[in-house]
């Protein structure tokens, strides 16, 4: 039995991939300092004997307060909202960088040998070539966000070059699903809650990216450790859909849903119709190699929106956030 450490255990994408390791027979140490993770994401596996949960705050030094006997590190604890960056970078340096140097720490004092980081597609900046390959470059963020994770990643090639860590990176697309907790979909339907009638809509609605929902990204990080023993000391995949959806889809598709017809208006945004400074207006990932390793996304892009959607209103209606 492999067992697995995963950091951000009880948050959006660290819940789901705790789901699927336990499924797939591994044992699981999850740990969380339930700034942003909720306890209601992992409560149905609290019985399982292979589960246990760890609240720790990763900004702080770690020494013996985790257990060192693990196979794998699944780090995805991280400061997950892009636009804090905006008004508090420092978060994103703790959050991100000092977490995962604490955690790179760990794995080195403990023998871990097997590193998988969470990082963004948002290290890519806006690339030139799209779909957009592991290997393109140069990387060039253009959020603190990104320039965080991308941080994490040179960091962590470092201590597998230096240390014998073998380092798997995971750059997902936007990723959504049922215990999101910020993004597009949640700002949209806060809004039209509030006002049925309108809904404004950051930027000029034109904004497509790729989106890909957290049951399909934990599948494909359960996959690629799976296949740990034909992996080079330091890969890279990116994990999304082969389509896009634009902003003011995303819009159409939260409006069906909820059963509304709203008119649209729209903010024009920054910088040429962004939402924000920082936002990438265009965001396709080449998802070739991560198909080669025999994964795929079990829904499209808009389909993982609109099942999502469904999610969040249905986990609403019975008293979740």
């Amino acid at each position: 039995m492999v067992k697995a450490m995963v950091t951000g255990a009880a948050g959006f994408i660290g819940s789901y991939l705790v789901d699927e390791l336990l499924a797939e027979g591994s044992s699981v140490v999850g740990v969380d300092n339930m700034s942003a993770g909720k306890m209601e994401n992992v409560e149905a596996n609290t019985g399982n004997s292979a589960f246990s949960f760890v609240k720790l705050d990763l900004r702080e030094e770690i020494g013996g307060k985790l257990p060192r006997d693990v196979d794998v590190v699944f780090h995805l604890a991280a400061d997950p909202e892009v636009r804090t960056g905006l008004d508090h970078p420092e978060s994103q340096f703790e959050n991100n960088i000092l977490a995962t140097y604490n955690m790179l720490e760990f794995a080195r004092k403990s023998g871990v040998k097997r590193f998988c980081l969470a990082s963004s597609s948002t290290v890519y900046g806006e690339p030139k070539v799209a779909p957009t390959p592991e290997d393109y470059a140069p990387l060039l963020p253009i959020s603190i966000y990104g320039c965080s994770k991308l941080a994490c990643e040179t960091m962590a090639f470092g201590y597998g070059q230096t240390f014998g860590i073998q380092i798997t990176v995971f750059r997902p697309a936007n990723v959504v699903g049922g215990r999101g907790t910020h993004g597009v979909l949640l700002d949209f339907i806060a809004k039209l809650r509030a006002d049925p009638r309108n809904l404004l809509i950051l930027g000029d609605g034109s904004q497509a990216k790729s989106y890909v929902h957290a049951s399909d990204v934990a599948k494909a990080f359960v996959l690629i450790n799976s296949r740990a023993a034909k992996l080079s000391p330091f890969e890279v995949f990116n994990v999304g859909n082969a389509g896009k959806t634009s902003v003011r889809s995303i819009a159409e598709i939260v409006s069906s849903e909820m059963g509304i017809s709203p008119s649209y208006t729209f903010s024009g945004g920054v910088d040429g119709g962004r939402a924000w400074k920082g936002d990438v207006r265009s965001v396709l990932l080449s998802i070739d190699k991560v198909r080669a390793a025999g994964w795929a996304p079990n829904w499209s892009s808009d389909d993982s929106v609109r099942r999502s959607v469904a999610e969040l209103l249905s986990r609403s209606a019975r008293g979740g956030r």
